[in-house]
Protein backbone atom coordinates (compact mmCIF):
# COMPACT_ATOMS: atom_id res chain seq x y z
CA UNK A 1 0.00 0.00 0.00
CA UNK A 2 1.46 3.38 -1.02
CA UNK A 3 0.39 5.55 1.90
CA UNK A 4 2.26 8.56 0.54
CA UNK A 5 -0.03 8.57 -2.49
CA UNK A 6 -3.06 7.64 -0.39
CA UNK A 7 -2.74 10.61 1.95
CA UNK A 8 -1.69 12.98 -0.82
CA UNK A 9 -5.10 12.34 -2.35
CA UNK A 10 -6.68 13.24 1.00
CA UNK A 11 -4.63 16.35 1.62
CA UNK A 12 -7.67 18.61 1.28
CA UNK A 13 -9.58 16.62 3.90
CA UNK A 14 -6.62 16.79 6.26
CA UNK A 15 -6.33 20.56 5.90
CA UNK A 16 -10.07 20.94 6.46
CA UNK A 17 -9.89 18.97 9.70
CA UNK A 18 -6.83 20.90 10.85
CA UNK A 19 -8.59 24.20 10.18
CA UNK A 20 -11.58 23.11 12.25
CA UNK A 21 -9.40 22.00 15.18
CA UNK A 22 -7.30 25.17 15.11
CA UNK A 23 -10.50 27.23 15.01
CA UNK A 24 -11.56 25.62 18.29
CA UNK A 25 -9.04 27.46 20.42
CA UNK A 26 -7.91 25.53 23.48
CA UNK A 27 -5.59 27.33 25.92
CA UNK A 28 -4.45 25.06 28.74
CA UNK A 29 -6.06 27.15 31.48
CA UNK A 30 -9.51 27.33 29.85
CA UNK A 31 -11.23 24.04 30.70
CA UNK A 32 -14.43 24.91 28.85
CA UNK A 33 -12.57 25.72 25.63
CA UNK A 34 -10.32 22.66 25.87
CA UNK A 35 -13.29 20.36 26.49
CA UNK A 36 -15.12 21.79 23.47
CA UNK A 37 -12.13 21.15 21.23
CA UNK A 38 -11.66 17.67 22.70
CA UNK A 39 -15.31 16.78 22.05
CA UNK A 40 -14.86 17.61 18.38
CA UNK A 41 -11.60 15.67 18.02
CA UNK A 42 -12.96 12.67 19.92
CA UNK A 43 -15.90 12.67 17.53
CA UNK A 44 -13.44 12.27 14.65
CA UNK A 45 -11.69 9.38 16.40
CA UNK A 46 -15.05 7.65 16.91
CA UNK A 47 -15.35 7.40 13.13
CA UNK A 48 -12.37 5.02 13.17
CA UNK A 49 -14.30 2.49 15.23
CA UNK A 50 -12.03 3.08 18.21
CA UNK A 51 -13.06 2.82 21.84
CA UNK A 52 -13.03 6.16 23.67
CA UNK A 53 -12.47 6.54 27.41
CA UNK A 54 -12.89 9.92 29.07
CA UNK A 55 -11.18 10.78 32.34
CA UNK A 56 -13.10 13.75 33.84
CA UNK A 57 -11.02 16.50 35.45
CA UNK A 58 -12.05 19.45 37.60
CA UNK A 59 -9.20 21.90 37.10
CA UNK A 60 -8.05 21.05 33.57
CA UNK A 61 -9.70 19.78 30.43
CA UNK A 62 -10.83 16.16 30.50
CA UNK A 63 -8.26 13.57 29.44
CA UNK A 64 -9.09 11.01 26.74
CA UNK A 65 -7.78 7.63 25.63
CA UNK A 66 -8.52 6.31 22.14
CA UNK A 67 -8.03 2.53 21.79
CA UNK A 68 -7.77 0.80 18.42
CA UNK A 69 -7.60 -3.02 18.30
CA UNK A 70 -4.65 -5.01 17.01
CA UNK A 71 -4.37 -8.54 15.67
CA UNK A 72 -2.15 -9.92 18.44
CA UNK A 73 -4.32 -11.60 21.04
CA UNK A 74 -1.84 -11.91 23.88
CA UNK A 75 -1.89 -9.00 26.30
CA UNK A 76 1.82 -9.58 26.92
CA UNK A 77 2.63 -8.48 23.36
CA UNK A 78 2.07 -4.90 24.45
CA UNK A 79 0.50 -1.93 22.77
CA UNK A 80 1.73 1.19 21.02
CA UNK A 81 1.06 4.27 23.12
CA UNK A 82 0.71 7.47 21.09
CA UNK A 83 1.13 10.74 22.97
CA UNK A 84 -0.69 13.87 21.81
CA UNK A 85 -2.00 17.02 23.42
CA UNK A 86 -4.89 19.28 22.54
CA UNK A 87 -4.02 22.35 24.62
CA UNK A 88 -2.02 25.32 23.31
CA UNK A 89 -0.24 28.36 24.74
CA UNK A 90 -2.53 30.73 22.82
CA UNK A 91 -5.48 32.51 24.52
CA UNK A 92 -8.99 32.46 23.13
CA UNK A 93 -9.30 35.20 20.52
CA UNK A 94 -5.77 34.81 19.15
CA UNK A 95 -7.20 33.28 15.98
CA UNK A 96 -8.46 36.77 15.07
CA UNK A 97 -4.89 38.10 15.13
CA UNK A 98 -3.26 34.93 13.75
CA UNK A 99 -5.83 33.56 11.29
CA UNK A 100 -5.52 30.11 9.78
CA UNK A 101 -4.19 30.41 6.23
CA UNK A 102 -2.00 28.64 3.68
CA UNK A 103 0.87 30.23 1.79
CA UNK A 104 2.58 27.83 -0.58
CA UNK A 105 3.58 24.79 1.45
CA UNK A 106 3.16 26.56 4.80
CA UNK A 107 0.05 26.32 6.96
CA UNK A 108 -0.21 29.09 9.57
CA UNK A 109 -2.29 29.48 12.71
CA UNK A 110 -2.14 29.24 16.52
CA UNK A 111 -1.48 25.66 17.54
CA UNK A 112 -1.08 24.34 14.00
CA UNK A 113 2.38 22.91 14.64
CA UNK A 114 2.20 22.50 18.42
CA UNK A 115 0.44 20.22 18.13
CA UNK A 116 -2.95 20.06 16.49
CA UNK A 117 -1.39 18.71 13.32
CA UNK A 118 -0.29 15.70 15.38
CA UNK A 119 -3.92 15.02 16.21
CA UNK A 120 -4.79 15.19 12.50
CA UNK A 121 -2.05 12.64 11.82
CA UNK A 122 -3.43 10.23 14.41
CA UNK A 123 -7.03 10.61 13.21
CA UNK A 124 -6.19 10.01 9.57
CA UNK A 125 -3.79 7.14 10.29
CA UNK A 126 -6.48 5.27 12.24
CA UNK A 127 -9.14 6.18 9.67
CA UNK A 128 -6.98 4.66 6.95
CA UNK A 129 -6.48 1.43 8.88
CA UNK A 130 -10.21 1.26 9.59
CA UNK A 131 -11.43 2.07 6.08
CA UNK A 132 -8.88 -0.20 4.39
CA UNK A 133 -9.45 -3.03 6.90
CA UNK A 134 -5.75 -3.06 7.79
CA UNK A 135 -5.57 -4.11 11.41
CA UNK A 136 -2.17 -3.39 13.01
CA UNK A 137 -0.36 -6.12 14.89
CA UNK A 138 -0.30 -4.28 18.19
CA UNK A 139 -3.12 -2.46 19.90
CA UNK A 140 -2.87 1.30 19.55
CA UNK A 141 -3.74 3.68 22.37
CA UNK A 142 -3.81 7.41 21.62
CA UNK A 143 -3.65 9.56 24.75
CA UNK A 144 -4.95 13.13 24.42
CA UNK A 145 -3.44 15.33 27.11
CA UNK A 146 -5.28 18.53 27.98
CA UNK A 147 -2.49 20.24 29.95
CA UNK A 148 0.83 19.42 28.32
CA UNK A 149 1.89 23.03 28.00
CA UNK A 150 1.45 23.81 31.70
CA UNK A 151 1.97 20.37 33.20
CA UNK A 152 -0.43 18.73 35.64
CA UNK A 153 0.07 15.84 38.05
CA UNK A 154 -3.07 13.95 36.97
CA UNK A 155 -2.02 13.87 33.32
CA UNK A 156 1.60 13.00 34.15
CA UNK A 157 0.45 10.13 36.36
CA UNK A 158 -1.89 8.87 33.65
CA UNK A 159 0.92 8.91 31.06
CA UNK A 160 3.22 7.02 33.43
CA UNK A 161 0.61 4.31 34.07
CA UNK A 162 -0.15 3.95 30.36
CA UNK A 163 3.54 3.84 29.44
CA UNK A 164 4.25 1.05 31.92
CA UNK A 165 1.68 -1.10 30.14
CA UNK A 166 3.01 -0.36 26.65
CA UNK A 167 5.64 -1.96 24.45
CA UNK A 168 6.69 1.31 22.86
CA UNK A 169 5.73 4.99 22.79
CA UNK A 170 5.39 7.35 19.83
CA UNK A 171 5.00 11.07 20.47
CA UNK A 172 3.52 13.35 17.82
CA UNK A 173 5.26 16.56 18.85
CA UNK A 174 6.74 18.53 15.90
CA UNK A 175 9.80 17.20 14.12
CA UNK A 176 13.26 18.68 14.34
CA UNK A 177 14.07 21.16 11.54
CA UNK A 178 14.38 19.09 8.41
CA UNK A 179 12.15 16.31 9.72
CA UNK A 180 14.40 14.55 12.22
CA UNK A 181 13.04 12.52 15.12
CA UNK A 182 13.85 13.45 18.70
CA UNK A 183 15.66 10.74 20.63
CA UNK A 184 16.95 13.04 23.38
CA UNK A 185 15.36 15.91 25.25
CA UNK A 186 16.58 18.03 28.11
CA UNK A 187 14.98 17.64 31.49
CA UNK A 188 13.59 20.68 33.27
CA UNK A 189 13.60 21.85 36.86
CA UNK A 190 11.62 24.86 38.04
CA UNK A 191 13.00 25.87 41.43
CA UNK A 192 11.80 28.66 43.71
CA UNK A 193 14.45 30.00 46.08
CA UNK A 194 13.33 32.12 49.04
CA UNK A 195 15.61 34.15 51.32
CA UNK A 196 14.64 35.39 54.79
CA UNK A 197 16.66 38.27 56.24
CA UNK A 198 15.87 40.89 58.86
CA UNK A 199 14.12 44.21 58.32
CA UNK A 200 15.65 47.48 59.46
CA UNK A 201 15.54 51.19 58.68
CA UNK A 202 17.38 51.96 55.45
CA UNK A 203 19.34 54.63 57.34
CA UNK A 204 20.86 51.95 59.58
CA UNK A 205 21.24 48.99 57.19
CA UNK A 206 23.84 47.36 59.45
CA UNK A 207 21.02 46.47 61.85
CA UNK A 208 19.27 44.38 59.22
CA UNK A 209 20.00 41.50 56.88
CA UNK A 210 19.20 42.46 53.30
CA UNK A 211 17.47 39.48 51.72
CA UNK A 212 17.66 40.95 48.21
CA UNK A 213 21.42 41.42 48.38
CA UNK A 214 21.80 37.91 49.75
CA UNK A 215 19.64 36.54 46.95
CA UNK A 216 21.67 38.35 44.28
CA UNK A 217 24.87 36.84 45.61
CA UNK A 218 23.42 33.35 45.76
CA UNK A 219 22.05 33.60 42.22
CA UNK A 220 25.51 34.60 41.02
CA UNK A 221 27.03 31.56 42.72
CA UNK A 222 24.30 29.24 41.43
CA UNK A 223 24.99 30.52 37.93
CA UNK A 224 28.30 28.66 38.05
CA UNK A 225 26.32 25.42 37.84
CA UNK A 226 25.67 26.25 34.17
CA UNK A 227 28.30 23.88 32.83
CA UNK A 228 28.14 22.56 29.23
CA UNK A 229 24.72 21.00 28.75
CA UNK A 230 23.15 22.82 31.70
CA UNK A 231 21.32 26.14 31.43
CA UNK A 232 20.03 28.24 34.31
CA UNK A 233 17.62 31.06 33.61
CA UNK A 234 16.31 33.35 36.36
CA UNK A 235 12.97 34.52 35.01
CA UNK A 236 10.98 35.69 38.03
CA UNK A 237 12.22 37.72 41.00
CA UNK A 238 10.71 39.69 43.85
CA UNK A 239 11.39 41.05 47.31
CA UNK A 240 11.22 43.84 49.81
CA UNK A 241 8.30 46.03 50.86
CA UNK A 242 9.38 49.67 50.77
CA UNK A 243 12.32 51.66 49.44
CA UNK A 244 13.29 52.86 52.93
CA UNK A 245 13.17 49.43 54.59
CA UNK A 246 15.95 46.83 54.41
CA UNK A 247 14.41 43.92 52.54
CA UNK A 248 13.38 41.13 54.89
CA UNK A 249 12.36 38.70 52.15
CA UNK A 250 13.32 37.98 48.56
CA UNK A 251 12.64 35.21 46.09
CA UNK A 252 13.49 34.02 42.60
CA UNK A 253 12.18 31.32 40.28
CA UNK A 254 14.64 29.57 37.99
CA UNK A 255 14.21 27.45 34.88
CA UNK A 256 17.01 24.88 34.77
CA UNK A 257 17.61 22.51 31.84
CA UNK A 258 19.87 19.45 31.76
CA UNK A 259 20.62 16.44 29.58
CA UNK A 260 20.85 13.66 32.17
CA UNK A 261 19.88 12.65 35.68
CA UNK A 262 23.44 13.05 37.00
CA UNK A 263 23.35 16.75 36.09
CA UNK A 264 19.97 17.09 37.79
CA UNK A 265 21.24 15.46 40.98
CA UNK A 266 24.26 17.80 41.04
CA UNK A 267 22.01 20.85 40.73
CA UNK A 268 19.59 19.76 43.46
CA UNK A 269 22.54 18.92 45.69
CA UNK A 270 23.91 22.43 45.27
CA UNK A 271 20.62 23.93 46.44
CA UNK A 272 20.57 21.63 49.46
CA UNK A 273 24.03 22.82 50.51
CA UNK A 274 23.56 26.57 50.07
CA UNK A 275 25.24 28.58 52.82
CA UNK A 276 24.44 32.23 53.56
CA UNK A 277 27.06 34.89 52.92
CA UNK A 278 25.36 37.09 55.53
CA UNK A 279 25.13 35.58 59.03
CA UNK A 280 21.53 35.08 60.03
CA UNK A 281 20.12 34.83 56.51
CA UNK A 282 18.00 31.73 55.92
CA UNK A 283 17.10 29.82 52.75
CA UNK A 284 14.22 27.73 51.58
CA UNK A 285 13.91 26.17 48.14
CA UNK A 286 11.05 24.32 46.49
CA UNK A 287 11.01 22.23 43.33
CA UNK A 288 7.85 23.52 41.67
CA UNK A 289 8.05 21.10 38.76
CA UNK A 290 10.35 18.43 37.39
CA UNK A 291 10.35 16.98 33.89
CA UNK A 292 12.85 14.13 33.51
CA UNK A 293 15.28 14.15 30.62
CA UNK A 294 14.65 11.92 27.63
CA UNK A 295 17.93 10.04 27.57
CA UNK A 296 19.06 7.84 24.73
CA UNK A 297 18.69 4.18 25.72
CA UNK A 298 19.36 0.88 24.02
CA UNK A 299 15.61 0.41 23.59
CA UNK A 300 15.17 3.80 21.93
CA UNK A 301 18.18 3.21 19.65
CA UNK A 302 16.70 -0.08 18.44
CA UNK A 303 13.27 1.51 17.94
CA UNK A 304 14.76 4.34 15.88
CA UNK A 305 16.62 1.82 13.72
CA UNK A 306 13.33 0.01 13.07
CA UNK A 307 11.58 3.26 12.19
CA UNK A 308 14.44 4.33 9.93
CA UNK A 309 14.25 1.04 8.03
CA UNK A 310 10.48 1.34 7.60
CA UNK A 311 10.86 4.94 6.43
CA UNK A 312 13.59 4.00 3.94
CA UNK A 313 11.25 1.49 2.30
CA UNK A 314 8.87 4.44 1.79
CA UNK A 315 11.71 6.51 0.29
CA UNK A 316 11.77 8.72 3.38
CA UNK A 317 15.15 9.63 4.87
CA UNK A 318 14.90 9.70 8.64
CA UNK A 319 17.46 11.36 10.91
CA UNK A 320 17.59 11.77 14.67
CA UNK A 321 18.68 14.52 17.02
CA UNK A 322 18.10 16.21 20.34
CA UNK A 323 16.36 19.33 21.63
CA UNK A 324 16.36 21.46 24.75
CA UNK A 325 12.58 21.51 25.20
CA UNK A 326 10.66 18.93 27.19
CA UNK A 327 7.60 16.86 26.30
CA UNK A 328 5.42 14.05 27.63
CA UNK A 329 7.73 11.62 25.82
CA UNK A 330 10.29 12.23 28.57
CA UNK A 331 7.94 10.69 31.13
CA UNK A 332 7.68 7.44 29.19
CA UNK A 333 11.38 7.35 28.36
CA UNK A 334 12.37 7.83 32.01
CA UNK A 335 10.49 4.61 32.81
CA UNK A 336 12.66 2.63 30.39
CA UNK A 337 10.02 2.28 27.67
CA UNK A 338 11.30 2.53 24.08
CA UNK A 339 10.25 6.01 22.95
CA UNK A 340 10.42 8.09 19.78
CA UNK A 341 9.45 11.75 19.69
CA UNK A 342 9.09 14.32 16.93
CA UNK A 343 6.80 12.27 14.72
CA UNK A 344 4.69 15.34 14.03
CA UNK A 345 5.25 17.46 10.92
CA UNK A 346 8.16 19.78 10.17
CA UNK A 347 7.67 23.51 10.60
CA UNK A 348 8.74 26.52 12.63
CA UNK A 349 7.56 29.17 15.08
CA UNK A 350 6.40 27.12 18.07
CA UNK A 351 4.85 29.54 20.61
CA UNK A 352 5.51 32.40 18.17
CA UNK A 353 3.33 34.49 15.87
CA UNK A 354 4.79 32.88 12.75
CA UNK A 355 3.88 29.34 13.90
CA UNK A 356 3.41 27.14 10.86
CA UNK A 357 3.84 23.62 9.52
CA UNK A 358 4.85 22.31 6.13
CA UNK A 359 1.86 20.73 4.42
CA UNK A 360 4.00 18.28 2.48
CA UNK A 361 5.49 17.14 5.78
CA UNK A 362 2.03 16.59 7.29
CA UNK A 363 1.11 14.26 4.45
CA UNK A 364 4.41 12.39 4.61
CA UNK A 365 4.37 12.09 8.39
CA UNK A 366 0.83 10.70 8.39
CA UNK A 367 1.91 8.09 5.85
CA UNK A 368 4.91 7.17 7.99
CA UNK A 369 2.84 6.97 11.18
CA UNK A 370 0.34 4.65 9.50
CA UNK A 371 3.14 2.35 8.35
CA UNK A 372 4.71 2.37 11.80
CA UNK A 373 1.35 1.32 13.24
CA UNK A 374 1.28 -1.58 10.80
CA UNK A 375 4.82 -2.84 11.23
CA UNK A 376 6.10 -2.08 14.73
Amino acid sequence: MDFNRYFKSRQGEMVHLLKNIVGLESPSQDKKAVDACSAFVVGEFKKTGAKITRFPQKKIGDLHLVEFPGSLRSSTDGRILVLTHIDTVWPVGKIDQMPFYISGDKVYGPGTLDMKAGLVEAVFALKALHQLSLRPARRIAVFINSAEETGYDASRDKIARLARGSKLVLCLEPALPGGGLKTQRKGRLVIRLEVKGRAAHAGTPEKGINAIEELIGQLHRLGRLATPGVTISVNLVGGGEKANVVAETAWAVMDIRFWNSAQKDRIVGAFKHLKPARPGAKFKFEIESLTPPMEKTRASILLFQQAKKIAAAMEISLAEGRTGGGSDASIASSLGVATLDGLGPDGDGIHAKHEHLLLSSLVQRTALLTELFRQL
